[in-house]
């Protein structure tokens, strides 16, 4: 740690882990629980019919919550690198708790018709705007609050908090299933988990305003004018370029195996929706796990060989695992072919945060992170769901796959020719690229 960190931080070399991911946890809390919940209020807001239809309308607004996403990339990621990394956090933290309780009190189609579906629609956008802008924040504070030998680690934790967050609204899920009648979960019961989220992140904006800000955005004293514009951003259009692509692939799988697969599980597979929740719950604990022992490894041995890992597995391993899933019908199997598949997906997601972090300098590093990157969970990962519907209603679900795959191998292709970023160092002047050895300084964790 350098002479000049803060003294507190010193004493509590974990806070900003804490601090970086507790705001994470509730955000991605919020924003799972539409996705995992919708099987039970897709009929509040929408006209009685067909079960697929229904989801296929929640899904939309689901997708479009991510459309939302680059705008919020753009404000937040702008926001973040002008007035900081904890004001930033604090901010979006606060938009979740607002748009979390916007759904809880939201009016049924029955009773005043569509006009629940626009406060539902409105509520998303809010949410699309809150993550676009917390996935950079968070990303570049964990980061920035790292030492360079453990950046990975620590990053990690992002994926840690996000997938604690959809543990939480599953396991909330679970047991509203077992103490709940189906028809009190279809008529008010799915409002409960908003609620919770909503007072989450009422508590998570109190302990964030205690967050310290990190070494590397206090000790950047060149291009103040810079920092944050779109101006800066195009001077790294290369590096923007290598976000969305790197991000492709991963973020399709990743919604595939987390948001999609309780649905998948129940409406394709035939399992019940209480036994896909548990196998979701059990598959996503055993994920999380891997987080940073993944994010560790990185450390030690570059982020590229887990990135071209998760690349050949997924391009490879997608037909297989998805098919052999939608034939399973226990229990066992079906938790196994899951953590199969997020083994696999974890050699992106354990590092990805950490990755787009280290291509960009200090001035421009939250927005060059936020934009890019909810640009292409826009396209890609906020559309997964909806796509695998629009196939499982035209009778070819099994395009999805494909599908897929396919985009795993175009993200793949761009694993095996970019540079390793591991010993990249965050403090460095725009015109240097990456800096010598030296100049990074950073909260040590």
């Amino acid at each position: 740690m350098t002479d000049s960190a803060p003294r507190s931080q010193a004493r509590t070399p974990w806070r900003a882990v804490f601090g970086g991911s507790i705001g994470n946890l509730v955000e991605w809390y919020d924003w799972f629980v539409y996705a995992s919940f919708a099987t039970y209020f897709a009929g509040a807001f929408f006209p009685k019919g067909n079960d697929t239809a229904q989801l296929l309308n929640t899904a939309g607004i689901f997708a479009v919550g991510f459309f939302m996403r680059p705008v919020g990339g753009w404000l937040l990621g702008r926001f973040a690198d002008r007035r900081g990394r904890k004001a930033a956090l604090t901010l979006t933290v606060t938009l979740m708790s607002a748009s979390a309780l916007l759904i809880a009190i939201a009016p049924t189609y029955d009773q005043v018709g569509y006009f629940g579906a626009a406060v539902l629609l409105m509520a998303r956008l809010l949410q699309g705007l809150s993550v676009g802008g917390e996935y950079a924040a968070s990303a570049t504070y964990l980061t920035e609050a790292s030492q360079p030998g453990r950046r990975g680690f620590v990053s990690s934790f992002q994926y840690v908090s996000m997938t604690m967050g959809q543990l939480i609204g599953l396991g909330l899920q679970i047991v509203l299933q077992h103490t709940m009648s189906d028809d009190a979960l279809h008529s008010y019961g799915w409002r409960i988990p908003f609620i919770v989220g909503a007072v989450g992140a009422a508590v998570v904006f109190w302990l964030r305003r205690n967050l310290l800000e990190t070494e590397v955005y206090t000790e950047e004293d060149a291009h103040q004018d810079e920092r944050g514009t779109m101006a800066e951003l195009l001077r790294h259009r290369k590096e923007a370029a290598l976000v969305i692509a790197l991000t492709m692939g991963g973020t399709v799988a990743y919604y595939t195996y987390t948001t999609y697969l309780t649905k998948y599980l129940s409406n394709t597979a035939g399992l019940s929706k209480s036994d896909a929740s548990l196998v979701s719950f059990c598959a996503l604990f055993l994920f999380m796990l891997l987080q940073p022992l993944a994010g560790s490894l990185s450390d030690r041995i570059g982020r590229r060989p887990l990135l071209i890992t998760f690349g050949f597995g997924s391009m490879l391993g997608t037909v297989p695992i998805m098919t052999a899933l939608s034939h399973t019908d226990t229990f066992t199997g079906a938790l196994l072919l899951s953590l199969a598949a997020l083994v696999i997906v974890t050699g992106y997601t354990s590092i990805n945060a950490v990755v787009k972090a280290e291509l960009f300098p200090t001035h421009v590093r939250a927005l060059g992170v936020a934009l890019p990157y909810a640009l292409a969970n826009a396209l890609f990962g906020g559309t997964a769901e909806y796509v695998a519907l629009w196939f499982k209603k035209g009778g070819a679900e099994s395009g999805y796959y494909w599908y897929v795959s396919a985009c795993a191998a175009v993200s793949l292709i761009v694993y095996l020719i970019m540079r390793e970023t591991r010993d990249a160092a965050l403090s460095r002047d725009r015109a240097d690229g990456p800096a010598a050895p030296g100049k990074q300084r950073t909260t040590a964790v």
